[in-house]
């Protein structure tokens, strides 16, 4: 199988000179965040991504997690590696000094998580469900509840996890139907959960569950819904573990991909009820677990990015050893099959649009930063406007096309990538889920369209569009090398911008042939943040190379991703606006009944 080598300096690049940390690290809260630290922490999470991490990633695949008598056991290896990884302190990178966290910026944070991702995507749910749950708790716990859980969930001597779903509910949480009733200061849950990653396992002495139930009497939908903590083990007023709760891992799911994580069905109250306890208020829950799954989303998005770039490796080893066939060409005789024109074409592809996705990923993060932390309020709420247009922009675009540059892997490998032993097909099985779960694709383009656009009349995304062409102004007076990534950047504007005011336009009277286009306009919206991204990459790489600083080589190589971006993807970002306006009408005046 193919070594996971982190790329640090595309990491560094993006967040020095893209995305700028400097001025993140400038943030209240940041002080002593640095180059030299920055460089340090990102050499050892290298290190500890490819030397315990990726190793793990196939025996995971092709063992997977198992029941056994009711208690669920990762994969070999996982338990000794996360262990290693808690005590190392990586679970605790993000998260408030006063609970025992090392308080780094999100942006900083996500390039370590997208070496995770990367090196062992299996192995990432666990802690990525632990932080979700810090978050919530963080916010909006009591006083006693942050004393008892937050400093082991910080430090990740223990996990916890997200309950939503149900077998009859899926996406809509409204039909709910696991209870609470209140008994004293607790209350009893019972019902059935099902997806819920890392349900269970023994890695930790104790799983801390957030789970969403009914109000004993609350509304109807999901406004009767309140957040519970419910640990797998109680906890003694000492703080020391009690007995074992009535929650119980009924079975693991059979997926046609991330094997080593296992996603439980739970059962809540078999016997007298488990035991949780309200965060908050209730009938809140909803609202409570929108912010747990807002950073999800940001963190689904990663993944994509994440396993596209451990595909995009596979497939440049594969390119340069496998000797196949004369160049059209060059090489007389056999060479390698990146010398085959559509092969460096594929790859080139793959390369580009991971360019992109990275500098989208680490700069929503940065918003993510720039939203918690800035002091003036009126500049705080832009940001926070900002995070929440792009949050399902980079879920769905770096998921759809995460999913499909793994596609792209298997086909350069051609018949070999197909065969198992490879591991290509394992990096597109387990891609499969992030355009599903924390909410699909759909919902997000719907999210887009009808929260982020339609709700204030495009004002957010108008002052994005802003943003983009401050951008091409300042490259405009580059060499004409440049010039396609300018024309196609500002022609893909003019598109959005059409396409905005014709969502703002319709969607009041006209939801459904506006809905049909949502995807498409989130595609547009996705690929025109790559494109910016890359923008500025290409400025700053420009004026390194006029200045002899840097790499030439890889400053030069920057340059091309982006330009090939610009031919290949913004080149097309407009003809995205005639079925985005056009094509709803169609869809809705289809006789279902003909499908």
């Amino acid at each position: 199988m193919t070594p996971y080598n982190a790329p640090l300096q595309d990491m560094r690049f993006v967040l020095n000179h893209v995305v700028g940390l400097e001025n993140v690290a400038q943030l209240p809260g940041f002080e002593g965040i640095d180059k030299d630290l920055t460089d340090h922490i990102l050499e050892e999470a290298s290190k500890f991504s490819s030397n315990i991490l990726a190793p793990l990633n196939h025996v995971g695949d092709t063992k997977g997690a198992q029941i056994e008598n009711g208690v669920v056991r990762p994969a070999e290896g996982f338990g000794d590696a996360y262990r290693q990884w808690a005590k190392a302190g990586w679970n605790s990178s993000p998260f408030n000094p006063d609970h025992g966290g090392q308080g780094l910026p999100w942006t900083l944070t996500t390039a370590l998580w997208e070496m995770w991702d990367s090196s062992n995507m299996a192995f990432s749910l666990c802690p990525l469900l632990t932080q979700a749950a810090i978050d919530a708790l963080e916010r909006h716990a009591n006083m006693k509840q942050k004393e008892t859980y937050l400093e082991k969930l910080v430090s990740g001597e223990w996990t916890g996890t997200m309950n939503l779903t149900e077998p009859q509910s899926g996406t809509d949480l409204g039909t709910i139907r696991t209870t609470s009733v209140l008994e004293g200061e607790h209350y009893r849950i019972k019902g059935q959960k099902i997806y819920i990653t890392w349900g269970d396992h023994d890695m930790t002495d104790n799983i801390i569950h957030l789970v969403l139930a009914r109000s004993p009497n609350g509304p109807p939908g999901s406004r009767g819904l309140s957040l519970f903590i419910v640990p797998k083990f109680l906890i003694n007023p000492d703080g020391s573990l009690g007995q074992r709760n009535d929650v119980r891992p009924v079975s693991i799911e059979h997926k046609i991909g991330i094997h080593a994580s296992p996603t439980c069905v739970m059962s809540y109250g078999e016997n007298d009820g488990a035991i949780g306890y309200l965060i908050g208020e209730e009938n809140r829950g909803i609202e409570y677990m929108f912010v747990m799954m807002n950073n999800a989303r940001l963190a689904v998005g990663l993944q994509g990015l994440s396993i596209a770039e451990r595909a995009y490796q596979q497939a440049v080893n594969f390119a340069k050893e496998r000797v196949q066939g004369k160049p059209i060409q060059g090489s007389e005789g056999p060479a390698s099959i990146i010398e085959h024109p559509d092969v460096r074409r594929m790859l080139l592809d793959m390369k580009s649009q991971i360019e992109a996705m990275r500098g989208l990923c680490y700069e929503v993060a940065a918003d993510l930063d720039r939203a918690n932390r800035i002091e003036e309020e009126e500049e705080r709420e832009k940001a926070k406007a900002m995070l929440d247009l792009m949050i399902p922009v980079v879920k769905a675009w770096c998921t759809d096309t995460g999913l499909a540059i793994t596609s792209t892997n298997i086909q350069v490998h051609g018949g070999m990538g197909f065969m198992e032993e490879t591991g290509a097909g394992q990096h597109y099985r387990d891609a499969r889920i992030t355009t599903i779960y924390e909410g699909t694709n759909g919902v997000q383009a719907m999210d887009l369209l009808s929260r982020k656009v339609a709700r204030n009349g495009g004002a957010t995304v108008y002052q994005f569009i802003k943003n983009v062409y401050d951008t091409i102004d300042n490259l405009d007076p580059m060499e004409t090398s440049q010039l396609s990534l300018s024309t196609h950047l500002r022609s893909s504007l003019v598109a959005l911008e059409s396409a905005v005011t014709w969502m703002v336009e319709t969607f009041p009277s006209h939801p459904g042939q506006a809905a049909a286009g949502a995807t498409l306009f989130l595609e547009m919206m996705g690929v025109i943040s790559g494109g910016w991204m890359l923008a500025r990459g290409v400025i700053e790489a420009d004026r390194q190379l006029k200045n002899n600083e840097g790499d030439k080589s890889f400053l030069n190589s920057k340059l091309k991703t982006a330009q090939y971006f610009a031919e290949a993807h913004l080149s097309r970002t407009a003809s995205l606006l005639h079925p985005i306006t056009s094509g709803g009408d169609c869809v809705m005046e289809f006789d279902a009944s003909n499908f």
